[in-house]
Parts: C-alpha cells; structure tokens; sequence
C-alpha cells in the first residue's frame, strides 16, 4: 500500500467547547483536530473539510491541527458559569489519532480535566490512549471518564481496507483491558455496523466475547449512515474493494439510513447476542452512578 503525504496545517480555534443542539446524554463537544489519517472509509465527518476550502477525498491527507485549544479550553473550565458538565472528546475525528503523537495536546487537555474535575467521554481507535493511562487513571478517580474502543470487525483483511490508518482489532480490545485496571468506564461501541460485510452473526460473537473478557461496561452499536461526501467516497471504495456487494447495498441504502426492515432484523440478532453474553445496552448507568456520588 501506497503511503500518502499527510499535510499538517495549523490553525487558530475561536472556542474549544462547542454546545450540541442536543443533550445526548453530553452536552457539550471537543476536537482537537479537522481530518483525520485513520482514513475510515465510511467516516460521516468529511463534510466538515467543505467548511475549510478543501474536500472529502482530502479529509485522511488534511489534518488541521488547532494549536491554541488548550489555553481557549482553561478559560472556558475556568469561567464561573462552568458547570462541570460532560465533555465527549473527539466525537467529529479522534483525538488519538497519528497527529497526536506529534504534538501531544491530550495531556494538557487531561491535566485542565482533572483541575476542573470535569468529566468526560473518549471513544478511539488508536493504542496511544495508552500513552495518558496515568492521567485518565488520575482523573477516573475524581469524575467520570468513559474510554471507549470503537470496532466494527475482527477481520482483520476487512479492517485494513475499512480503517487503513486505524489500530489493530486486537490492539483496541487490549485498551480495553489495560482500562478496566482504572476506575473509568470502559464500553464498546460496534459501529458502524456494515451491511453485508460486517453484519455477521459470527463477527458479533467474536467481539461480544471479547468483549466481555475486558469487562465492558456497555457494548453500543450503530448502523452505517451515508450522507453528504461520505457516499460517493464510500460507495466508490465498496465498487473498488467489495463489489459483490455493490448492487445490494445501493439497494439498501435508497436514502442516508439503512433499510428500516434490514435495520429491525439487525437489531434483533445484535441484542439478542448481547443479552447471550449479558452485556448492557446502557452507558448511561455508570455515567449516572459516578456524577450523583
């Protein structure tokens, strides 16, 4: 595989916190970088790289990196109004991907966490959450914190082309593990799930599995969604990649969301699965446990 040049371009934040619209169950969100060289192939964020003058197919080679979110994050926490709400990290690109390890802005934005004793959400794809295990450990001990490994398959063939720059399957269930040593909430989130090429029983079984020898707190799954950039891009990789599977899935996917029978159906076998293993569906309860103590 081919490498390709990744452009760091460094840029200025007006806030570090952005209010949602809705309060799911966080109300407020952080990311640190625009882009993102995990390369998913299915990432709903592209559409953000039209705001910036750039496009879909850039959103992997493009990384802008926003140098001042640590200090513009301080006076936010700092600000009386402040109420120690939860912050979700990373919820538009993640946070511990490969730009991170070159300019190391998680654990300033930890060490301002845990100053201000406020809680937060982090869910990744990458090992070097492990590089902050002391700073979460610390900070699992004071609030709420959630690490969460996003996994959509332990084929590890399908992964490579799914998340190109992604760690292994393996490596993130291994995050998994190495956190549930900390008082932090653990879960995983099975998203998105692919029809007809991630949607199988036995791929739940094997995750699910796993899933509970970490000792997950939760195990959230999702459906692909293809909107905006992310189609064509995607669809086109599918025709490159999986096309025994093209047709059908055009078929699936007439509007943004999957076919609500196929969707039922999903969901159906996914919980029936979880409740095989004795996963819970909810990341809400340890959430809810730790704030109201």
């Amino acid at each position: 595989m081919i490498q390709k040049q990744i452009t760091y371009n460094e840029i200025q934040a007006q806030s570090a916190l952005n209010k949602l619209k809705r309060k799911i169950p966080y109300g407020w969100d952080l990311n640190i970088y625009r882009g993102c060289a995990h390369g998913c192939k299915y990432c709903y964020a592209m559409y953000s790289h039209d705001y910036l003058g750039s496009n879909g197919n850039k959103f992997a080679r493009d990384i802008y990196v926003k140098k001042n979110i640590v200090e513009e994050l301080e006076k936010e926490l700092a600000a009386p109004s402040w109420q120690r709400e939860v912050i979700n990290i990373g919820g538009v690109t993640d946070s511990y991907q490969p730009a991170e390890a070159k300019y190391q802005l998680m654990p300033q934005i930890l060490k301002l966490l845990i100053k201000y004793k406020t809680p937060a959400i982090i869910s990744t794809k990458s090992s070097l959450v492990l590089r902050d295990f002391d700073l979460i450990d610390e900070l699992s001990r004071l609030t709420y914190i959630n690490i969460a490994a996003t996994i959509t398959t332990v084929d590890e063939e399908i992964r490579e082309k799914l998340e190109p720059g992604s760690a292994s399957t393996q490596e993130r269930f291994q995050v998994l593990k190495e956190f549930r040593k900390t008082n932090a909430s653990i879960g995983l989130h099975v998203m998105p799930i692919i029809p007809l090429l991630t949607d199988d029983q036995s791929n739940f079984e094997q995750m699910f599995t796993q899933a509970k020898e970490c000792g997950v707190d939760y195990v959230l799954p999702g459906t692909l969604y293809l909107r905006g950039s992310t189609r064509p891009i995607f669809l086109e990789f599918i025709k490159q990649e999986f096309p025994y599977i093209y047709a059908d899935l055009i078929a699936l996917y007439a509007k943004g969301g999957v076919d609500k029978e196929y969707k039922n159906k999903l969901y159906v076998l996914v919980n029936r699965l979880r409740d095989k293993y004795n996963l819970s569906s909810s990341y809400m309860k340890p959430m809810r446990e730790k704030l109201k103590s």
